[in-house]
């Protein structure tokens, strides 16, 4: 299988690992570069890719906010590379047992990635990435194998739709939970009760899209239990999780015409770069509406985030599996074929720019900035980092090491 991480086998659409690879390649530090670029000489163009590797605040869209929704849309593809061949061979029930245990696990491992073994609860973080990546995985999966490709497409459509109705007409209590001070680095005991918060609110609300201030955060603050980002909500809430899958879907469908027989390889392109740009353009216009915001994950930010993912595949698509230029991209396939792996042990290592800090830090970092250009110890730090890392899935790709979830 190839979500969330497998070991290679053939054939295979090496477009699809080199993405993967490239969106983890952000992940990991990449990101770090570009902003230590624009420290060493800040030009308008430099500053404006400093602020496309950041996320929006709130409302807005930059390009750092398509890596986690580009990272589900590869998992809606890889069920359709995958899931045909566990049918075959393990029959529908056989399958969805399959599917529940590796949810399961990638749900495990994301408590794990926020230290859930070392803190107490209330302090024990459920919500998060790899959370979100088991659970949107869990239940796409689940459609594929269920439903016909019609009730596919209803699915996602009905996410989109119903979570916008929701954002926009059910009411909940008008009380403002956004404070100053983030919350991750605060223990969740300090948190305020419901029933301290709401005190004598007697007040409704509904439609609003503020932070703190939205059905989706009400629902965190009300249901959602252990750690949350902002104390009282989180960026991977429960409400949220609806639009989510339907980012998956979206990925399941580009799957589809990745394999299927009916259009040649250019064709497939075109198709890509059509529906993306189809999507982006939804997205906008719905976004005057529905605004574009990440951090609740809406229904325009699903289809703008959607279609230059589409975008991002026919490109990847056509340069590595149509006109077969591949050199360029073996890198990218070393991390793509691990990219749980990576993630862990970013995390694990405790960041490979840290790694790279006690190699390059210190007195390196100072002469390079004293002697060559101010800033240019960050960048060396940085390019470290990606060059250990790139280094340790290499070593694990060619003893095909592969950790299998």
């Amino acid at each position: 299988m190839n979500t969330p991480d497998t070991k290679p086998s053939s054939p295979r659409l090496v477009s699809v690992d080199a993405l993967r690879g490239f969106d983890m390649f952000w992940i990991i530090g990449a990101d770090a570069l570009v902003q230590a670029l624009n420290r060493m000489s800040e030009t308008p163009v430099t500053k404006f890719l400093a602020t496309q590797m950041e996320h929006v605040e709130w409302e807005g869209f930059h390009f750092y906010d398509l890596i986690f929704p580009l990272f589900l849309f590869i998992v809606g593809v890889s069920i359709v590379l995958s899931m045909d061949r566990m049918l075959a061979t393990h029959g529908r029930k056989g399958a969805l047992i399959r599917i529940a245990k590796r949810s399961v696990l990638l749900f495990v491992l994301g408590i794990f990635y926020y230290n859930g073994l070392t803190r107490a609860w209330p302090d024990v973080q459920v919500s998060g990435v790899l959370p979100r990546i088991a659970l949107c995985y869990f239940i796409a999966a689940t459609l594929y194998v269920l439903l016909p490709r019609k009730g596919v497409v209803v699915a996602a459509a009905l996410c989109l739709v119903v979570y916008w109705a929701l954002m926009m007409f059910v009411p909940f209590p008008d009380v403002h939970l956004a404070h100053e001070k983030i919350g991750k680095n605060e223990t969740q005991a300090k948190a305020k009760t419901p029933d301290v918060l709401l005190g004598d609110v007697s007040t409704t609300v509904r439609g609003t899209f503020e932070e703190g201030h939205n059905l989706a955060h009400y629902v965190d603050f009300r249901w959602l239990p252990g750690k949350k980002r902002n104390l009282y909500y989180t960026n991977e809430g429960l409400l949220s999780t609806i639009p989510a899958v339907a980012t998956t879907l979206l990925g399941v469908m580009a799957g589809w015409l990745l394999m299927s027989a009916r259009w040649s390889g250019k064709q497939k392109v075109v198709w890509l770069l059509a529906a993306g740009a189809a999507g982006v353009l939804l997205g906008m216009l719905w976004g005057h509406q529905f605004l574009i915001i990440k951090r609740i994950w809406t229904s325009s930010y699903v289809l703008v985030a959607g279609g230059y993912s589409a975008i991002f595949l026919g490109v990847f698509y056509l340069v590595v599996d149509v006109w077969q230029k591949r050199a360029w991209c073996q890198p990218f396939v070393w991390m793509g074929t691990n990219a749980i792996t990576i993630y862990l042990a970013d995390n694990i290592l405790g960041g490979f720019n840290g790694i790279a800090a006690r190699l390059v830090g210190g007195n390196v970092q100072q002469f390079a900035d004293a002697h060559i250009a101010k800033g240019c110890g960050d960048l060396l730090i940085a390019a470290v980092g990606i060059v250990i890392a790139f280094g340790l899935v290499r070593f694990l790709y060619q003893r095909k090491i592969f950790l299998r979830v």
